[in-house]
């Protein structure tokens, strides 16, 4: 690409929204989201979430807290049942400023700032939290006595063990290894002092617990996992939110530029109406006296041939302007409707006169089909004359000699009034029906087959149609010729009232009277 196509009016259109959009969260965003790209491994996608995890890990500590107090109390008041006082006071003490440290080491957490802390430190700070915890939880069990066999020491350990390690497993799952350093040092004296009882059942208690403490272990990483999955896909979809509004930004700054670049010239053609048909129909007029001899005889024979092209070549040149201005007179809002009551019949009429010679010329037959007794609709006439005589000259000019043309107008399914051109002409490709419909548009065969033409017919004709609220429809295949519909809608036919009684005898004498009237509000609704 040049230098000179990359500071183009495009280009800048496309980049400037996206210089807007670089801000530092959008940017934030798209970084990670390349970063996860670049590593999937599990231990690299925990270390991006870090502090997403630390932020939940402290939640779940901080919803922990009254649980931790009732474990507390309740495991104190069943140890002093076999424990001095002296010795479970103190534990309960120590217990309770674990719990102190681990609260505020949570609120200096939530005060830090997510961008500026350093989660890796943090993150070691709670497992010696944790560790600190399950290492507290073993001392009150190395503490209990042996008892013999029967006693219920064994069972009290091992329920004990087992809600301490759902109460880990709750309050730590977030955190690397956390339940694994909050119950490992209980779970080794518990079972240590369950096998060293030697007993049946207290043997089966120890494997059980070990098999529980492994299960709790997988158990939270398998959460810790799902939760990391969560916050990647939090990410991506929030990512994906912001190139997509990055996207809808420039689309939409873009299509701003093209309405205002295409308004613009609307507007500019529109003004130079007078000054581009002036000097044209000086060149027609001074060509059409001197192709003619009227100011005397011209001897050579190629200069008339010369005027004659002259003539020709101005006359196109008028018609494509006046299609032109006539199109973007009706894109700047510039084209008014004289709205009136007008016959759909006899405008199909003078338009089929008007384009009799040509399809004589060519041995095409138009063939009128036309419903009796049609009401005259609220339009302009001249615009629906021009429709008309559009649709018949782009049918004659595609359909080849000895085709036929049909033009019929009648009623449509809910109450308003159609005029349909059908051809047998070459017909058009459906993905080339879009082209066929915008300004110089022309379908392939068209231009192989047909005499060249504006390419803007079609589209006058369809603003001219939407102009009076109606439906535009083009139909067609290839080899099968094409049919386009211009149907207008119910509230724009007009309604045949009856005369009023006794009104006929002070009437004057010129026929029936009829008098018409627009449709009421509800059968314009319906």
């Amino acid at each position: 690409m040049s230098q000179q196509d990359a500071k183009s009016p495009d280009k800048t259109i496309v980049e400037r929204p996206r210089a807007h959009s670089n801000d530092e969260s959008r940017s934030a965003v798209r970084s990670l989201r390349n970063r996860l790209g670049s590593n999937k491994s599990a231990k690299r996608q925990a270390s991006l979430f870090l502090p997403e995890l630390l932020q939940r890990h402290v939640e779940l500590l901080e919803r922990s807290r009254i649980s931790f107090v009732v474990v507390v109390g309740f495991i104190a008041y069943l140890a002093q049942l076999s424990l001095p006082i002296s010795v479970v006071v103190p534990w309960a003490v120590v217990a309770l400023a674990i719990l102190g440290w681990t609260m505020r080491s949570t609120r200096l957490f939530n005060k830090a700032d997510l961008s500026d802390l350093d989660p890796v430190r943090w993150e070691r700070s709670f497992q010696i939290l944790a560790g600190s915890i399950g290492a507290f939880w073993a001392v009150i069990f190395w503490l209990h006595p042996i008892l013999d066999p029967g006693s219920t020491v064994s069972v009290v350990a091992f329920a004990g063990a087992m809600v301490l390690i759902g109460l880990t497993l709750i309050s730590m799952r977030y955190l690397r290894h956390g339940v694994l350093l909050g119950t490992l040092p209980f779970i080794l004296v518990v079972v240590s002092r369950l096998v060293m009882q030697f007993t049946a059942p207290a043997i089966g208690m120890a494997i059980v617990l070990v098999g529980a403490c492994l299960f709790f272990m997988r158990l939270g990483s398998l959460m810790r996992e799902s939760y990391l999955e969560h916050l990647k896909s939090k990410a991506e979809r929030d990512q994906l939110i912001v190139e997509l509004e990055a996207s809808r930004g420039i689309s939409d700054e873009a299509r701003r530029r093209a309405e205002e670049a295409n308004l613009a010239k609307s507007r500019f053609l529109a003004t130079m109406s007078h000054e581009l048909r002036t000097p044209l129909n000086a060149i027609l007029g001074f060509s059409e006296v001197i192709a003619k001899e009227i100011m005397g005889p011209i001897n050579n024979e190629h200069y008339k041939e010369y005027v004659g092209d002259i003539h020709s070549s101005g006359s196109h040149l008028l018609k494509l302007i006046n299609e032109i201005l006539d199109l973007s007179r009706v894109e700047a809002g510039r084209y008014k409707l004289n709205e009136e009551a007008a016959n759909l019949t006899h405008a199909a009429e003078e338009s089929r006169q008007m384009v009799k010679l040509k399809a004589s010329e060519k041995n095409i037959t138009i063939v009128m089909q036309i419903q009796p007794d049609l009401p005259q609709i609220w339009a302009d006439v001249r615009a629906l004359r021009q429709i008309i005589l559009n649709l018949l000259s782009n049918a004659i000019k595609f359909t080849p000699s000895g085709g036929t043309v049909w033009l019929k107008c009648g009623w449509t399914v809910g109450g308003g009034q159609y005029v349909s051109v059908k051809d047998t002409g070459p017909g058009i490709a459906e993905d080339e029906i879009p082209i066929v419909l915008s300004s110089f548009g022309q379908g392939s065969i068209a231009i192989k087959s047909a005499e060249q033409g504006t390419g803007l017919g079609l589209p006058i004709v369809q603003a001219l149609v939407h102009m009076h609220d109606g439906h535009f429809e083009l139909k067609s295949k290839l080899r099968e010729g094409t049919e386009v519909i211009a149907s207008f809608p119910r509230k724009r036919v007009l309604e045949v009232m009856e005369p009023v009684p006794g009104s006929e005898a002070n009437a004057p004498k010129r026929g029936k009277f009829t008098s018409l009237r627009r449709n009421s509000a509800a059968e314009r609704a319906a």
